[in-house]
């Protein structure tokens, strides 16, 4: 494998770890959900800023509330799940070939 293909791979390496970083992002918002946080902790802040405008395009497209059960988080996740399948292979296939 050319040096080439390895900075691809490192490269790829590094979009699924910001995707892994972004689904525990997700993980932490829904669990800090049941406990109902203070809505003016900045902490509270930053995370609904960063999770709010993919809830919202789940929830434009599929009805995600089932008897007061938001599944939107379990949506996103498994969305998140495969496309980070989904760059490893295409990574993966682009560094074998270079």
């Amino acid at each position: 494998m050319s040096s080439l293909g390895i900075a691809i791979l490192q490269i790829g390496g590094i979009f699924t770890g910001l995707i892994n970083v972004y689904i525990w992002v997700f993980i932490i918002n829904a669990l800090l959900s049941f406990v109902n946080p203070d809505p003016y902790n900045p902490v509270v802040q930053f995370l609904r800023r960063i999770t709010q405008p993919a809830y919202t395009l789940v929830r434009r497209f599929m009805r995600t509330d089932f008897n007061g059960l938001d599944l939107a988080p379990l949506v996103i996740i498994i969305g998140l799940q495969v496309i980070t399948v989904l760059l490893s292979y295409l990574f993966s296939v682009v560094a074998s070939i270079l």
